[in-house]
């Protein structure tokens, strides 16, 4: 039964998230509610939606950390390193890792495939991205060292990863070999921060 008013801390996030995920890639997301997500994870819906605001971000839970990460990369960068060149780490740091921000971590197909078919969740990964974009302005505004378009740039970098994101996710769908995705990842990676580079922000 579920433990009706149960909060709990990280690993109550953590295990909510694990059992949402299992479920939504064996059943689809569409078909799987809230309440049994709940069961599953023996909390209560109270305690779900306490962590989790909307039912999507049960399986798109990685806002909070890349809103980090690019503040990240723009607040904690070297004073001589500009902000493209943060951004171009950050993102080749992430291809590197093979970190679920880069879509090529282990076994992203199924999760990818979920999202797909879902268009609740194509939504809300639009609406993500529109928020990273916002927070990306933002901090580029506030630095006194960027001199470029900040709206403009935000808007290109997370514009212009998005499409490298799903062009990699629909080649893991597709079922290409990891190895090959990820060079043709690194690839439009390279022909991203190029672009950026000719246009967007000043160079010294």
């Amino acid at each position: 039964m579920p433990r009706t008013g149960a909060r709990g801390g990280p690993q109550t996030r953590a295990k909510i998230s694990a059992v949402a995920t299992r479920l939504f890639l064996e059943r689809g997301f569409d078909t799987v509610t809230v309440t049994e997500v709940a069961r599953e994870a023996g909390v209560s819906a109270v305690t779900v939606f306490k962590h989790f605001p909307q039912k999507e971000d049960l399986l798109l839970d990685r806002e909070v950390d890349a809103v980090e990460l690019l503040r990240s990369a723009v607040r904690d960068r070297a004073p001589d390193t500009g902000v493209l060149r943060s951004l171009r780490d950050m993102a080749f740091g992430f291809l590197d890792e093979r970190h679920s921000l880069s879509g090529l971590k282990h076994g992203s197909a199924p999760f990818f495939r979920t999202v797909a078919a879902s268009p609740a969740l194509i939504s809300r990964a639009r609406e993500i991205s529109s928020g990273l974009q916002q927070t990306l302005a933002d901090e580029l505004e506030r630095d006194p060292a960027f001199d470029g378009d900040a709206a403009l740039l935000a808007a290109f970098f997370i514009a212009g990863y998005s499409v490298v994101l799903v062009e990699t996710a629909r080649r893991l769908i597709a079922g290409e070999a990891a190895d090959t995705v990820a060079d043709e990842h690194r690839a439009r990676l390279e022909r991203l921060f190029e672009a950026l580079a000719s246009g967007v922000v000043p160079q010294p």
